[in-house]
């Protein structure tokens, strides 16, 4: 698949102020520039977080409210209810919050709605367990600032709710006792980009000022608040990036039972751990709790301190992953010879595939393993009795939210943001919806959003590759979203001939330019082989990392893409 190379422009006059008081290359200073650090100060900042960084929680809109209600509960000894979503942010803010009031107070309980019985975020379900069960205060983490009906009905049963949501509001808000959310209007937080875990890290902070607790009392949970900010892949900006760093740190150096267990079962490598790692081997596994049956299985793991205990948690939720991985391998090839047997496939803007028998917990994921082949707005759908749902997965830059609100006329409901959505209709309205979908995407896509994009940081010399320039690209970690890990080009680069297809997907590159030499790997790019044989110089797209071989480490470039030099022959 042909890919669009956009190079980021340049700031000359601020790369050159900041290269001349940090004397780094100016490569380095361009992409810190890029990324907004354009002075001496923001950039050690940067690459010297520090806790104390952290803004003051009651800078938030209503922290005085929520932590007044709270300690109120505490005084009255009323029971209080944590209440959070079925994903890696819900069950981890779950998890905290629940741990830290239950260290200080007793009459503490958590409930996590069933993703098939109840759906996303506050449910009737819910309250009315509430109700049943004498709770007269819920803090909802990662949700319930759109459930203004439903809190309305917990009012009318005696019940309070504290609303902890990072998602945008609409223009109602919920008639809550307080509303922590970085995103309304009126709220005045410096940072808007706050996880719903990151959210309840906030409260317990104004908690454990309020009544005088140490820092470790929050501080604990900060391994949690890292995994939340990888998975629901928030900006690793600010104060993200604090939480994030020292997240990683803890999870390193001093894990909770639960992370641990999990990280023992994915066979991870102590004291290395990243971003990636969270969001690859940690996060499903949280996930796949929900997907394929109950998600109060993980706050069940992260809560326990029994490593003995953690460790029969963790295999249920591995279980549970490696069930969604069969689920997700099977529909995904199912999909794909559905797709190849479409004889229309290859001039759609679109792809809509809809299957009675295929697992509601995986269609989300398949749809972005679709979008890997057929890059374009994607929709799965499966059914469940008499209704069909599925998950819309977007491309970089489309709306896919408006798509879908255009043809609302087929839909019972939907929901969703710029790049992702769902939905719910009737089966007899699936193939009106499919037409619709393709009419409207076809008639609003641009065509270059139907090519895929690499963003390139800035144009290096094979020269500048050396340790201590890898060095500084590591001290910019955590990476993640507006922090991504750089990617460089190079060109006119000779090809020296010594490159090979290795398992017949990947090629191990050996390239040159003037005296300095690298090998490299590229997945899943050996269709792009001939290039390399019918071109002496090629323009290559890379990150770089360590090859690490019989102890011996190496700098590598992971080669992302590569096409003909324009002076090549």
């Amino acid at each position: 698949m042909d890919k669009r190379w956009n190079i980021l422009p340049i700031d000359e006059v601020h790369e050159r102020a900041l290269h001349a008081v940090l004397k780094i290359n100016p490569a380095l200073c361009r992409i810190l520039v890029q990324r907004g650090y354009k002075t001496f100060e923001k950039a050690k900042h940067f690459f010297r977080p520090e806790l104390s960084m952290l803004h003051s929680p009651w800078l938030m809109k209503d922290m005085d409210k929520a932590v007044n209600r709270i300690t109120q509960a505490f005084q009255a000894n009323e029971k209080i209810l944590v209440y959070g979503d079925y994903d890696v942010d819900g069950t981890t803010s779950v998890a905290s919050m629940y741990s830290f009031l239950k260290s200080i107070y007793p009459n503490v309980d958590y409930y996590i709605p069933h993703r098939y019985k109840e759906g996303y975020g506050i449910s009737k379900i819910g309250i009315d367990f509430a109700k049943e069960n004498n709770f007269t205060l819920v803090v909802s983490l990662d949700c319930g600032i759109k459930a203004v009906e439903l809190i309305d009905y917990s009012k009318t049963l005696d019940i309070d709710f504290v609303v902890c949501d990072h998602h945008l509001p609409d223009a109602k808000i919920p008639d809550a006792v307080a509303i922590l959310n970085p995103k309304q209007k009126d709220c005045n937080y410096p940072y808007k980009e706050l996880c719903g875990c990151g959210v309840g890290f906030k409260l317990m902070q104004a908690l454990a000022e309020k009544l005088n607790l140490p820092d470790e009392s929050y501080f604990q949970y900060l391994d949690l608040v890292a995994t939340a900010i990888a998975a629901d892949i928030v900006p690793i900006t600010d104060e993200n990036r604090v939480l994030a760093f020292y997240g990683l740190k803890k999870v390193n150096d001093n894990p909770s039972t639960g992370i641990k267990a999990l990280l023992d079962l994915a066979q991870a490598k102590k004291g290395d751990i990243k971003i990636v790692d969270l969001v690859f081997m940690i996060a499903p596994r949280i996930n796949a709790a929900g997907r394929m049956d109950d998600a109060k299985k993980a706050v069940q793991l992260f809560v326990e301190k029994d490593i003995e205990k953690a460790k029969e948690f963790a295999e249920v939720l591995h279980t549970d992953n490696s069930d969604r991985r069969e689920a997700d391998a099977s529909i995904t090839e199912e999909a794909l010879e559905l797709l190849q047997q479409d004889e229309n496939v290859a001039t759609k803007k679109t792809t809509v595939l809809f299957q009675h028998h295929w697992h509601k917990g995986v269609v989300g994921i398949v749809a972005s393993r679709l979008i890997e082949t057929y890059y374009r707005p994607t929709i799965v759908l499966t059914q469940n009795e008499n209704i069909v749902g599925g998950s819309a997965r977007s491309v970089p830059g489309f709306n896919l939210y408006e798509a879908v609100h255009a043809c609302r006329e087929y839909l019972l409901g939907y929901g969703g943001h710029f790049a992702a959505a769902g939905m719910t209709l009737l089966p007899e309205n699936v193939d009106a919806f499919k037409e619709k979908f393709e009419e409207v995407v076809a008639q609003t896509i641009t065509p270059e959003l139907l090519i895929p994009e690499i963003n390139i940081d800035t144009e290096i010399k094979f020269a500048d590759i050396t340790p201590s320039f890898y060095n500084i690209v590591q001290q910019m970690e955590p990476f993640g979203p507006e922090n991504m890990m750089p990617v460089f080009v190079s060109r006119n680069v000779d090809n020296t001939g010594l490159s090979r297809i290795v398992k017949e997907k990947h090629i191990r590159f050996v390239l040159k330019q003037g005296n300095h030499q690298f090998t490299g790997i590229g997945f899943n790019l050996a269709d792009k082989f001939d290039i390399l044989l019918t071109h002496k110089k090629i323009d290559v797209v890379y990150k770089i990392d360590i090859n690490e071989f019989q102890g011996n480490k190496t700098l590598q470039l992971r080669v992302i893409d590569f096409r003909a030099a324009e002076s090549s022959n």
